[in-house]
């Protein structure tokens, strides 16, 4: 059973239309996934529009709960809480930002401003969070994400460290740009045992943490029964 959270299509830097990454998904074995394309302040409406008509497609016709959500990328930290704002208001379920990655020149204050939105869901790939990033994750309900993606990885060890001092909940997800990117069940338990983590903290980040975001997304309560526990 794979839950994730964050992947691409070709709608930003992907392979794959959103409907055949996520058939392609529903195939592997994932239950959940999540199409969260790279967005600016002048695609938001546009995306979350198409986004969301293929999630709905998908999960009408499969056995898989497609979520519409979007990735803030490259904002100016002052515009995050406004924008992920804004996108939830256009119906993006979940709202992610592009965390401070050690493999991108993210804009300074990024994952601060991620952390202090409640509108904010998840803080993606944070390269080297601060403790106090990571305190206000916890008190604002925003999840810190672990990442199989190359390069926003590097800093997975020291992200899980930090973020289970904090109390800050977890989430594993692949940051898939094409299909060769998404997870297997074998995949995401040795890039959760990679962390560091111990095994029932593994168990939380595979399987708990999930089902607490889905809970924390009103249009997902009718289909979490369907969902094994």
């Amino acid at each position: 059973m794979i839950y994730d959270f964050h992947t691409h299509t070709l709608l930003s830097d992907g392979a794959l239309s959103p409907i055949e990454l996520i058939n392609r998904a529903q195939a592997i074995g994932y239950r959940a996934i999540a199409i969260a394309d790279h967005v600016g302040v002048g695609s938001l409406a546009r995306l979350i529009e198409e986004i969301a008509r293929d999630c709905a497609l998908a999960r009408d016709q499969w056995d898989i709960l497609a979520i519409p959500g979007i990735e803030l990328t490259h904002l100016p930290a002052e515009k995050i809480a406004e924008t992920a704002r804004q996108a939830k208001e256009l119906g993006a379920w979940l709202v992610i930002v592009h965390g401070q990655t050690p493999a991108e020149p993210v804009p300074q204050n990024t994952n601060l401003a991620a952390v202090g939105c409640p509108q904010v869901d998840i803080l993606a790939h944070p390269g080297l969070l601060s403790l106090e990033e990571a305190k206000l994750a916890a008190a604002n309900n925003v999840f810190i994400e672990i990442t199989t993606r190359k390069g926003h990885c590097l800093t997975n060890g020291h992200v899980a460290l930090v973020a289970c001092q904090a109390g800050a909940r977890l989430l594993l997800n692949s940051d898939a740009h094409e299909e060769a990117d998404l997870m297997t069940a074998q995949l995401a338990a040795t890039a959760a045992q990679g962390t560091g983590l111990d095994e029932a903290q593994c168990h939380q980040l595979l399987r708990i943490n999930p089902r607490h975001l889905l809970q924390r997304v009103p249009q997902c309560a009718q289909y979490l029964p369907r969902l094994p526990a």
